[in-house]
């Protein structure tokens, strides 16, 4: 692993966990870097840095491909962002606490083209359960655990 240091890179424009991800990041020194394609109140602290990337279809996403690294984690429910930054080597939560991982990634996309098709054929018509208490927890847990596994590698 190379020496440049971690970060959390983090898919904002719907991320429910950006406090959780300043609280970590506080407690371990890390840099947080905010990615969206619309200005947004977030956390103001030291540690956070926002980039404000054009609006259209994937500009937050590829800029956060572009950006990722090995000493990185990223926060996103992207599953095709989560592929490209595992590609790079990148660690991967979805908001919910789930890591996303080489073993992992093919059938979250699998899953997620089923359950697109499934929608445009109208055989489900609701949207992915609500975010809970203990999914924002869970995350928590998760992350903590990412950072130090990170910390480890190095």
């Amino acid at each position: 692993m190379s020496e440049s240091k971690i970060r959390l890179l983090v898919d904002a424009d719907a991320c429910p966990v950006k406090d959780e991800v300043v609280r970590v990041a506080d407690r371990h020194a890390l840099a947080v870097i905010l990615v969206s394609n619309a200005w947004m109140r977030g956390p103001d602290h030291p540690l956070v840095q926002r980039i404000l990337v054009p609006s259209g279809p994937d500009a937050a996403d590829d800029r956060i491909a572009d950006e990722a690294t090995e000493n990185d984690i990223v926060i996103t429910n992207d599953i095709p962002l989560a592929a490209r930054c595992i590609e790079k080597g990148a660690k991967v939560l979805r908001p919910n606490g789930k890591a996303i991982d080489q073993n992992s990634v093919g059938m979250a996309v699998a899953m997620r083209d089923l359950s697109a098709h499934l929608r445009e054929t109208g055989e489900i018509t609701g949207g992915p359960a609500a975010f809970t208490p203990r999914d924002r927890s869970r995350f928590l847990d998760a992350l903590e655990n990412a950072v130090q596994a990170q910390k480890k590698r190095k």
